[in-house]
């Protein structure tokens, strides 16, 4: 049970954040303050968000790289819309929603109906997203929100310095959670990015639950959007540019398999907060952009290798461990 424990990759993470939250706290000023960890959360909750359904879509063996401009065309819609005197939040939040759903869904379609690759279809689409964004906002930043809103978007739970969205982000949490291990569809996604033939052969409606699985992206990464413009009290084309290297980065550094059929959201989620916590160290630790871009390709690269190694590891464990005989002496 200890090898198993240890040989875990999200207990490699989460050994890997231990670490660094020490290390950071002891050596870089500014760490260990509850400012610190507020603004980790804040910078983590849109990562989160998206990368819970990306989870899920890679497990399937599929991938959105279209997110971050599912975030910046939601914010200049969103901006837009507020601009030409649109003034109901809710009804905007709502509409936001509904966008993102469609922009998945078109993903989804070229995915499923017309049989290509997501890895170019959501190329093209995070180039065309993103084009849209500026067609609709231009250059222009939309900032005039009541500042009810933006400052509510921040606001921690009473008593404490975690921004209250944080409760929004375990609720979904839970949510996806409970649907990739707890039911039917979560445990057939696993077939699917291990043989998507064989789980057709097995009755599962594999590309009905690809598409749907695109829509719910495109709906995660619009709520992400609308957290984003209260957050920084701004809707402009440019937001949340490169935020899709930093989500799918925590995905595969969560243990999800690039060619599917493995994987779990707490590795993810722990792959997340790692992330957030080493980059913002760094930043107080003055360590040039740069090498902040280095280092997120670094893990990137380590996210594919070191799950694999784990698993070698554990093998090797298992082969190594002595068989019984019958009479249960070692063979």
């Amino acid at each position: 049970m200890p090898r198993r424990l240890l040989g875990s990759w999200d207990a490699v993470l989460l050994i890997a954040l231990a670490a660094v939250v020490i290390v950071a706290a002891a050596s870089v000023e500014g760490v260990g303050s509850p400012r610190f960890y507020r603004f980790v959360a804040l910078e983590a909750i849109p990562i989160a968000l998206i990368a819970l359904p990306m989870t899920l879509v890679v497990i399937t063996g599929e991938i959105d790289l279209s997110v971050a401009s599912t975030v910046g065309l939601t914010c200049s819609v969103l901006g837009q819309l507020w601009h030409l005197g649109v003034t109901s939040l809710p009804l905007l939040i709502g509409l936001s929603l509904l966008l993102g759903a469609v922009l998945g869904a078109v993903n989804g379609v070229f995915v499923t109906v017309f049989g290509l690759p997501s890895l170019a279809v959501t190329i093209g689409t995070l180039a065309l997203y993103r084009g849209l964004a500026y067609v609709v906002l231009g250059d222009r930043a939309v900032a005039d929100y009541p500042p009810a809103w933006t400052r509510n978007a921040v606001a921690p739970i009473p008593g404490t310095v975690v921004p209250w969205f944080v409760l929004v982000l375990a609720a979904l949490a839970v949510a996806f959670g409970v649907l990739l291990y707890a039911t039917p569809v979560g445990r057939s996604l696993y077939a699917m990015g291990n043989n998507a033939e064989a789980a057709t052969f097995s009755g599962i409606a594999v590309l009905r639950t690809k598409f749907w699985l695109f829509v719910a992206t495109g709906a995660m990464a619009a709520l992400a959007g609308v957290f984003w413009t209260f957050r920084f009290a701004s809707a402009r084309a440019d937001n949340a540019t490169g935020l899709e290297l930093a989500v799918v980065a925590a995905v595969l550094l969560g243990g999800v398999s690039i060619f599917g059929g493995r994987g779990g959201l707490v590795g993810v989620l722990a792959a997340v907060a790692l992330l957030v916590v080493l980059r913002n160290a760094l930043q107080l630790a003055s360590v040039p952009a740069n090498t902040l871009t280095i280092v997120t390709g670094t893990l990137l690269i380590l996210s594919v290798v070191g799950p694999n190694l784990v698993r070698a590891t554990r093998e090797r464990w298992r082969r190594r461990r002595p068989t019984t005989t019958v009479e249960g002496t070692p063979s």
